[in-house]
């Protein structure tokens, strides 16, 4: 057993100096990147405006590459992990929810931030609790960041359902004024209030340079995948090819949006007590602990000395967990 524990503590502090390394050397390529970028700016300034270039020559792919007018692919600045990163599927996905939650954070900086959360978490559990007990805590600690992102993501969507009608009956008193569906959608974003100023100036920007209302409104269902903008961009494609009064549907798909967040908000309140509930008895044994330990702390330490008494506190704290996470589930009506 103490081979092991040695072991473990070893590769702990092997893993936690590789990310150390790993932060560092990032950090250090990104203020290398922005140094050049901006010497590169400077230059450009300065220096007097370059010849005609030959229509015969094709652009080099580097200086492609390297301009900064091109979007980036990259889901991390360390090379080695951003191949890495490259050959899982989920790498896209966790990107997308990043996105969606409107952070400015790369694949490559969320995922190092797990694997750092993960290996310090384990690293301080294993000082207190089974090795097993620990992998699950580490895992739990590692999880912290995504966690973080879906936490951003689903705010910034609650945010954007309740605008969204106001955003929409706007919309459709600019229609029914006169004026064409891309001045109208340039006027509610900039009277809106984010997150829907910004994708609605963001749709209208795409349907602007060519892309289409068909392929924005797609991208703007695929940014938010919610059902109101799911009907808000067939609705428009369906007038589009069919014509009609399209204020009219706007403002009765406005009306049913806001009796069904009406629905949604008395199911949360009657669903509240329940949510208290299981905080409260989630909170009470540990409340109850601590007040054991202040009280009477010969009588509590048994479970912390004796090996089985550490068992039984591992499996209280699962316990507990899975408990909350079932009332949680219980008490989370989907409307």
């Amino acid at each position: 057993m103490v081979i092991i524990l040695s072991l473990a503590f070893f590769v702990v502090i092997f893993l936690m100096t590789a990310i150390s390394v790993s932060v560092a050397w990032m950090a250090f390529l990104k203020t290398r990147a922005e140094e050049s970028y901006a010497a590169r700016g400077e230059l450009l300034q300065l220096s007097d405006p370059p010849p005609d270039p030959d229509p015969d020559s094709a652009p080099s792919a580097e200086s492609d590459e390297e301009s900064p007018l091109f979007r980036s692919e990259r889901f991390s600045t360390l090379n080695f992990w951003n191949a890495l990163l490259a050959h899982f599927d989920f790498i896209d996905i966790m990107e997308a929810r990043i996105a969606q939650a409107e952070l400015e954070w790369s694949v490559g900086r969320v995922t190092l931030l797990m694997l750092l959360f993960g290996t310090v978490g384990l690293a301080i559990l294993l000082k207190f609790v089974p090795l097993w007990l620990a992998l699950a805590g580490a895992a739990l600690c590692a999880f912290a960041p995504y966690g973080y992102v879906l936490h951003r993501r689903d705010k910034r969507f609650r945010k954007f359902r309740e605008n969204f009608p106001d955003a929409l009956d706007s919309l459709a008193r600019a229609l029914r004024a006169g004026y064409p569906l891309t001045a109208a959608m340039d006027m509610i974003s900039s009277e809106t209030l984010p997150p829907v100023s910004t994708e609605m100036r963001r749709t209208a920007a795409e349907a602007n340079l060519g892309m289409g209302w068909a392929q924005a409104l797609e991208n703007l269902a695929r940014r938010i995948p919610l059902l109101e903008v799911n009907l808000f961009s067939a609705a428009v494609q369906l007038h589009a090819r069919t014509g009609g009064k399209l204020n009219e549907v706007l403002m009765s798909l406005a009306e049913s949006m806001r009796e069904s967040i009406s629905l949604q908000g008395e199911v949360r309140s009657l669903a509240a007590h329940g949510k208290l509930t299981g905080v409260i008895l989630t909170i009470l044994p540990i409340g109850i602990t601590i007040m054991m330990l202040i009280v009477s702390p010969d009588y509590m330490m048994v479970l912390f000395n004796h090996p089985l008494g550490r068992q039984l506190i591992a499996a209280a704290i699962i316990c507990l967990i899975l408990a909350h996470i079932v009332i949680r589930r219980i008490v989370d009506i989907k409307v």
